[in-house]
């Protein structure tokens, strides 16, 4: 399918619908279209950008010409999940387990369990790894189970949503060409995905009575899970717009966000005069507004998509390994960029820097053409005093 080659599939339009979305959940009060306008802007912009030209994603016979299973790419990946996976499994031994024990303690993370999470957080990368890298189908399905399963027991949304995100995106992309597109199967994952947010939403944080926004009737009339998601997806160009109208400033915010141990980037329990402060979700782009206004705002949105396309660039016409994980990270921070910050953090920065070394320690090591075979070592032997 030619739009999932352009980029802007996973920047502008998910702008675009998550204004759209805004536009019809809330009776917006006046002075909020600016926000979502410049939102709205932005968005289109991009997409006007990548139809006038640009790089595409390789074609999907190039995805699914390219092997990985027994390639050093492939060996260093699993290494790198099987570390992941390990730190999933001290996350959930050493701490309380939220789904099981107390859904509150989804957000506790004391006693080290800060630290234990920056690596069990990538849990999301052991579906495709699995996938596209285990020759083993118990292996397989092993890395696929606990990418999904984990962020589930921790009430980790974000993680189960990159999780089936990544797996839906290796799964189109290697499909066979004389078959169909595998929607049934995307479909599947997207509602799977669609009723795991919405249970660990009511989980999380309760029934939704207590927040007084200005809804509109598309809202009222939806039933609770659908809710659920129409906040989600609407809550941060809601706030977005809302701080615009109040001219509110803070730069500590992208301070925080930017510089490692400089602070929370949490806006819970902060002066920020959000309409509803249990509804504290923003878009990528919300540190920008506050510290710099709209053009800041403007200046990370098309930065962002010059990551992205920079991304779809490494993968080249041979789609190496780690600029694939890369470019599904930049993606999924991509899409979910009207919802909160992912792409303009250090830990997002740190994982990038993580597939650009992991490549090279993988050219690094021999390949399979470079290691004697059995008849070379023999006559190697044999030819020995």
């Amino acid at each position: 399918m030619p739009l999932l080659r352009l980029p802007s599939l996973y920047l502008g339009v998910p702008l675009l619908l998550a204004c759209a979305c805004t536009w019809l959940t809330y009776d917006l009060p006046d002075g909020y279209g600016e926000g979502l306008f410049v939102l709205a802007l932005a968005g289109l912009a991009i997409v006007l950008l990548d139809l006038l030209g640009g790089p595409r994603l390789p074609a999907f016979a190039a995805f699914r010409a390219r092997r990985y299973v027994g390639t050093r790419e492939a060996f260093v990946a699993l290494a790198f999940a099987a570390a992941v996976a390990a730190f999933c499994v001290l996350d959930l031994a050493l701490f309380p387990i939220p789904l099981l024990d107390d859904p509150k303690a989804y957000a506790s993370m004391e006693g080290g369990r800060e630290h234990i999470r920056h690596i069990s957080d990538m849990c999301w990368t052991l579906p495709p790894i699995g996938l596209l890298c285990a020759r083993q189908r118990w292996l397989r399905r092993a890395l696929i189970a606990v990418g999904v399963l984990f962020p589930i027991l921790v009430i980790d949304r974000n993680r189960v949503f990159a999780s089936l995100f990544s797996l839906a995106l290796v799964m189109i992309f290697r499909r066979d060409e004389a078959r169909p597109l595998p929607w049934k199967a995307a479909g599947l994952l997207a509602l799977l995905g669609a009723s795991v947010f919405s249970v660990l939403g009511m989980l999380r944080s309760g029934p939704l009575d207590g927040v007084t926004l200005p809804f509109g009737d598309l809202y009222r009339v939806s039933p609770q899970a659908i809710k659920w998601l129409l906040l989600y997806i609407s809550a941060g160009p809601y706030n977005f717009a809302s701080l615009l109208a109040k001219h509110y400033v803070n730069a500590s915010f992208l301070i925080n966000q930017l510089v490692p141990m400089s602070g929370s980037i949490a806006t819970a329990g902060t002066g920020i005069p959000l309409d509803s402060p249990t509804i504290n979700v923003g878009t990528e782009f919300l540190p920008f507004l506050l510290a710099l206004g709209p053009g800041g705002a403007l200046f990370a949105m098309l930065a962002l998509y010059a990551l992205l396309r920079w991304s779809v660039r490494r993968l080249g016409a041979t789609v190496p390994l780690f600029p694939l994980l890369i470019f599904l990270r930049v993606a999924y921070v991509g899409v979910m960029s009207p919802f909160a910050p992912q792409a303009f953090t250090w830990t997002n920065a740190g994982f990038i820097g993580l597939c650009l070394g992991m490549q090279l320690v993988a050219s690094w090591l021999p390949s399979r053409r470079d290691l004697p075979t059995p008849a070379a070592a023999e006559l190697s032997l044999s030819s020995s005093p």
